[in-house]
């Protein structure tokens, strides 16, 4: 007979149990304790402490990954690709590793966008202080100053941050699928500014501060029973606590807090402050925005709160599988009215490209982006037709 991990863990618990029940007030008032425990700890972070520590590289190199001359992500010594169950039955661990590595790829995104695509990284707030919290988004030198044309990008919600679709696509496939720097470079060769947004990013995380709990001081005005009474409940409650925090957090990891960026809190304020600080003061006569996914919900809530201004600057929008809603987000009609002729939403489809697709909401039109390949989500979509898109909104004959 196979008894499970997890059942040798919590065995000395339930025979505690069995034996305290037997007991008086006392004993029954620790075996409500126990239940208490037994209902808050939850089994896969009891596992935990069978994990080898999280401790993991901070460079490519020190996970023994390159990315080759295709683009691909390819094991130093293997060649092989990437390997999520590095370790077998520790998910959790092999999940740790991978956000480890995920955080590498998107600074190595950022070198990418600087160094091969010559694009500016710009702080903002553009007028915050030296110890406030801070985020950026990267511009084309002629960003501001294109007489013609700008071309807006705007990725989907999750960790992907300026520069990338697809996480998962930059690791699991190469570059040019998960990122958006051919359609960077595509658009800059065709005479287009180019503005990437980054909302994703909208706090910063920072150590939780230690609470110190004073002690009862010798001088206090209660008598010695009762400071010491006081004094062994508190002792009791921290062993308690510490018990159970030994399960919950065996790792030791550390406790962190949010603080988030001023005017930049969520993406729909990103692309706002972005929209008032940047695009509204560039040059451009033609702005072409192209927004994946939650980008989407975003450009329409900027349309919502700079419906005039947009109307004057934005010639055409293309989104990719955009989960706005103009009926949630309270799209007036002249606004539906304006999405139908300048916005087009491409979307998942077994339908060959372009072809249209019924929509229930009354807004832009649908079409289908590529046809459905098995084991793919929606990321792929954006990445598969960036060139397609490039051209398919061209902007008008300079008058």
């Amino acid at each position: 007979m196979s008894i499970s991990l997890s059942s040798l863990i919590l065995l000395p618990i339930w025979i505690s149990m069995a034996q305290i029940q037997q007991g008086g007030p006392d004993e029954k008032e620790k075996t409500t304790a126990l239940k208490d425990l037994l209902s808050r700890i939850d089994l896969d972070e009891l596992m935990k402490k069978d994990e080898p520590p999280l401790d993991f590289p901070d460079t490519l190199e020190g996970f023994e990954y390159a990315f080759n001359e295709k683009g691909q992500l390819r094991h130093i010594k293997t060649g092989e690709p990437f390997v999520f169950n590095y370790r077998e039955d520790l998910h959790r661990w092999n999940q740790k590793r991978y956000e480890a590595l995920g955080e590498i790829i998107t600074k190595y995104v950022y070198e990418l966008l600087e160094k091969d695509c010559n694009l500016k990284k710009i702080s903002i707030p553009v007028d915050a202080t030296e110890s406030e919290p801070k985020s950026f988004i990267f511009m084309s030198e002629d960003a501001l100053t294109n007489p013609q044309k700008l071309m807006v990008l705007i990725h989907g919600s999750g960790v992907v941050r300026a520069g990338q679709w697809a996480r998962r696509l930059i690791i699991n496939e190469d570059l040019d699928s998960g990122t958006q720097i051919p359609f960077i470079k595509r658009a800059m060769d065709e005479g287009y500014g180019v503005i990437v947004l980054n909302p994703n990013e909208n706090y910063i995380e920072v150590e939780k501060p230690k609470i110190h709990v004073q002690s009862s001081s010798d001088s206090s005005d209660e008598p010695a029973e009762k400071r010491e009474r006081k004094d062994k409940v508190s002792k009791e409650t921290k062993k308690r606590r510490d018990f159970y925090e030994k399960y919950r957090n065996p790792q030791r990891e550390k406790e962190m807090m949010q603080l988030y960026i001023r005017e930049n809190g969520s993406p729909e304020e990103h692309a706002i402050y972005v929209w008032d600080h940047f695009i509204a003061q560039s040059a451009a006569e033609n702005v072409f925005f192209v927004a994946h996914s939650y980008g989407g919900l975003a450009f329409v809530e900027l349309m919502i709160q700079r419906e005039a201004d947009v109307k004057s600057k934005v010639t055409a929008v293309a989104l990719t599988d955009s989960v706005h809603n103009v009926w949630h987000q309270e799209a007036g009609k002249t606004i539906r009215e304006w999405m139908r002729e300048n916005c087009c939403n491409w979307v998942s489809s077994s339908e060959p490209l372009d072809t249209s697709v019924e929509s229930m909401l009354p807004d832009c039109p649908r079409v289908s982006a590529v046809p459905c390949h098995q084991g793919l989500n929606n990321e792929v979509i954006s990445p598969s037709f960036s060139f397609h898109l490039l051209f398919h909104f061209p902007p008008p004959e300079p008058s």
